[in-house]
Order: C-alpha cells, then sequence, then structure tokens
C-alpha cells in the first residue's frame, strides 16, 4: 500500500448493546477529525464476540450514525472484523512457525 498524507481514523463499535452516548462521542470526534482534514472515517464493527453480536444491533449502530448526520456516504464501510478470521490465523500460525509469537494457555 503506497504512503498516503490522507488521515484515515475509525470507530469501531461492538454490536453486543444499545449504541450509547460514548460511541457517538467517539464517532462524532472521529467524523469531525477526518471531514477536517480531507481524510475518511471508516467503520468498522468488532464483531468478534459472536455469542453476544446481533444483526439488530449493528442496524441500531447505523442508525444512529445517521441520526447524529453521518449517512452511509460520510464514512467507508461497515467493515466486519470477523471477516478477516481467517487472515488473522493465518498470521498468527506464520508468527508461531518462526519463532515470533509463543502460545499462552492462560
Amino acid at each position: 500500500m503506497p504512503f498516503s498524507s490522507s488521515i484515515r481514523v475509525r470507530f469501531a463499535p461492538s454490536p453486543t448493546g444499545m449504541f450509547h452516548v460514548g460511541g457517538a462521542r467517539s464517532a462524532l470526534f472521529n467524523w469531525v477529525m477526518a471531514r477536517q482534514s480531507g481524510g475518511a472515517l471508516v467503520l468498522r464493527i468488532e464483531d468478534t464476540d459472536a455469542s453476544r453480536n446481533s444483526p439488530e444491533w449493528v442496524d441500531g449502530i447505523i442508525r444512529a450514525l445517521a441520526w447524529l448526520g453521518m449517512d452511509e456516504e460520510q464514512y467507508e464501510g461497515p467493515y466486519f472484523q470477523s471477516a478477516g478470521a481467517d487472515k488473522h490465523q493465518e498470521a498468527v500460525r506464520s508468527l508461531l512457525e518462526q519463532g515470533r509469537a509463543y502460545y499462552c494457555g492462560c
């Protein structure tokens, strides 16, 4: 990936419950930072807690962002963290094989 001087910030909520004021604050701060710098806001859904995730909560996040003035044209995504699980597992395997990481069973 070539170097870019454009700033990219992310908002990465977990779809495990109601959207709350802390999430709204983080999203707005990052959105303003991206807009002021000519950069981009990336919405990445942290959906790795499969037992607690819900599609309704994802919809709630997107609706809340729209209510705050951020429709889907104002950010990249949503990208889902779980979509990269295979790549993450491969990276772990590679690091273990190279002796650059170790398994901890705690």
